[in-house]
């Protein structure tokens, strides 16, 4: 099978190249070569803008794919243009859509697929909603489209957190380990599913080329779920470090946080527990075994042993003191 991936060194797409290498599967990746990722087999490289509509549809000019997976589309346009430069080069096109875009507040749990997508909180999940609308419209019987839905995927450098800094993930671990208070939302009671990219990977890549998926849309998660309590004890536990945790509500965070309310409001906020049952009857090697406890631990040595990874978010942390203070006034 030959598959092209557009992005491919990703959190979520670097596990799907390496369980498809693992399966003998002939991948080539496009993007700009910013990224220098080693895979354990050999991949075909293109380097090329997926912006740069003449560029790709040189570098592609002699090719015809399986399969094609774009990782870095996130509005209609993104989709239009992937239409336009490769409805005459695959088979299967792939679109990474997001669990986030679900209607907000859920109207059940577990969340199953004939949930709709109504997510007013979050312009990203709107627009994933908006592209799956575009390409479900296109009805194209030559150009099968197969969408998948993530939720919170993590790999082995993941500290997972609700209110965080983006850019330095080092920056709460700097705060547990000098004991100063940790921000939870609400009562961090919520329940938050969280999937490892390894089992992740293991469920997308058996979608690749398989007839039953085409014209479908499926939410890949694992069965792992969490209290954002445990969560955060996990991270605590790897550091050997007593908790030392504030509680506060949402709405009070957002006052400093603004830019969190999609995040927060329209993803974190609320429980989110997934029947996987749809994506399971059609890829065999579904699994859904890795613990975060045992991964945070991996996340935790990871930043504590490289010193360029140590860099303190220090913007962030005035919002969060000052949040803190005017809190407990």
């Amino acid at each position: 099978m030959k598959v092209l991936m557009i992005g491919g060194t990703g959190l979520i797409s670097t596990a799907v190249v390496e369980e498809a290498l693992l399966r003998n599967i002939d991948v080539y990746i496009l993007n700009r070569g910013k990224k220098n990722i080693s895979f354990s087999k050999p991949i075909h490289s293109l380097i090329c803008d997926i912006h740069d509509e003449q560029a790709v549809h040189k570098a592609l000019e002699n090719e015809f794919f399986d399969v094609i997976i774009d990782f870095i589309a996130f509005t209609v346009d993104h989709v239009k243009r992937d239409y336009r430069l490769f409805k005459n080069k695959t088979a299967q096109y792939i679109f990474i859509s997001s669990a986030s875009a679900y209607q907000k507040p859920l109207p059940k749990l577990p969340i199953t697929e004939d949930i709709p997508l109504d997510n007013k909180y979050w312009e990203y999940s709107r627009n994933k909603k908006y592209c799956e609308a575009y390409l479900q419209g296109l009805n194209d019987p030559n150009f099968n489209i197969t969408i998948i839905r993530p939720s919170h995927t993590y790999n082995d450098q993941s500290l997972i957190f609700q209110l965080k800094s983006g850019s330095y993930p080092y920056t709460l671990i700097d705060r547990m380990i000098n004991q100063k208070p940790i921000i939870l939302p609400d009562q961090g009671e919520s329940k938050w599913t969280l999937t490892y990219n390894k089992d992740f990977a293991k469920a997308f890549v058996d979608v690749l080329g398989n007839e039953k998926t085409y014209n479908d849309f499926y939410h890949l998660t694992s069965d792992k779920v969490y209290t954002w309590n445990e969560i955060t004890d996990a991270i605590y536990q790897a550091l050997d470090v007593a908790p030392n945790i504030i509680y506060i509500p949402t709405e009070v965070i957002l006052k400093h946080f603004p830019e969190f309310e999609g995040e927060l409001y329209g993803d974190k906020f609320e429980s989110a527990i997934f029947d996987n049952q749809k994506i399971k009857n059609v890829a065999p090697n579904y699994v859904s075994k890795t613990e975060y406890p045992d991964i945070a631990k991996l996340a935790v040595n990871y930043y504590l042993s490289h010193k360029d990874a140590k860099k303190i978010d220090d913007e962030f942390i005035i919002r969060y003191e000052k949040l803190i203070l005017e809190y407990k006034e």
